[in-house]
């Protein structure tokens, strides 16, 4: 038994994976709280393909991928809060019609790319055993900076997010935060995209989070719940891709979901 557990330790991309597993799910913790409370898990799904036109752009130009996918991100979620306020309809239409476009895009820009490289199909369907150095300190900056932003204004966003009347009553700038919001969910979603790919990311958002909301009452025990849920799920779900020799990224997002299916079982009932 030991020595399954200490096999792939000795190959230092497993452990590289094993810490950017660490490091993504506490980042999607962080903000998939807000997802699942919020309901703006399709936000998360829209995002997660959004970002193509953004990665297709880069690779067109030879540029960093991961560059291109956070401003495809950000001016997703810009334009997500723009189409809602000046339409007037409701969150979820503006985010359909934003992700439509912004993915079909994509798919035009994609369409003219002479080869589907490596690189690419990398960031489209994931691939953690492909983690660097490089990729853990930007995962860890990213971690640092999206959890100093969240807890600065957490009582804000709290407000906002329940009783934005209120909120707007006392001098809250309720649309700001929310646009800030989205552009924090954006910046996760892409990067969780480079660990496992555009159509999976959503999972490591959600799933974790939303298991850690059936055991957990307050917002503080759900994140630090969704935290170690995500750790779990990745660590198997790498181990058991290690040894059946299966996708890592679609293996990570069965665990996380299997994990669910036992927090939906073990839920609190009040």
């Amino acid at each position: 038994m030991l020595a399954w557990l200490t096999g792939p330790l000795e190959f230092e991309f497993f452990r590289l994976a094993l810490a950017a597993v660490a490091l993504v799910s506490v980042l999607c913790a962080l903000v998939g709280a807000w997802v699942v409370l919020r309901g703006l898990s399709y936000i998360g799904d829209a995002m997660s393909h959004a970002v193509l036109p953004g990665i297709v752009a880069a690779f067109l130009m030879k540029g960093n991928l991961l560059v291109g996918a956070l401003i495809a991100a950000v001016l997703t979620a810009l334009g997500i809060g723009a189409v809602g306020r000046q339409s007037g309809l409701k969150q979820d239409s503006a985010i359909g019609i934003v992700f439509v476009g912004m993915f079909s895009l994509g798919i035009v820009m994609l369409s003219r790319a002479s080869s589907f490289t490596t690189d690419l199909s990398n960031f489209l369907i994931g691939n953690p055993m492909g983690v660097t150095r490089a990729d853990l300190w930007s995962t860890l900056g990213v971690t640092l900076l999206v959890g100093a932003l969240l807890t600065a204004v957490q009582k804000e966003l709290l407000l906002a997010s329940f009783d934005p009347t209120e909120a707007r009553a006392i001098g809250l700038p309720v649309r700001l935060l929310e646009s800030g919001l989205l552009i924090v969910i954006g910046l996760v979603v892409v990067m969780t995209v480079q660990l496992v790919g555009t159509t999976l990311s959503v999972s490591l958002l959600i799933t974790s989070s939303a298991a850690a909301r059936l055991l957990a009452r307050s917002l503080k025990k759900m994140i630090g719940l969704a935290a170690l849920l995500g750790v779990l799920g990745g660590t198997a779900g790498l181990y058991a891709s290690y040894y059946l020799n299966t996708a890592p990224g679609a293996t990570i997002v069965l665990m996380n979901t299997a994990i669910f299916l036992l927090a939906l079982l073990l839920r609190r009932r009040d």
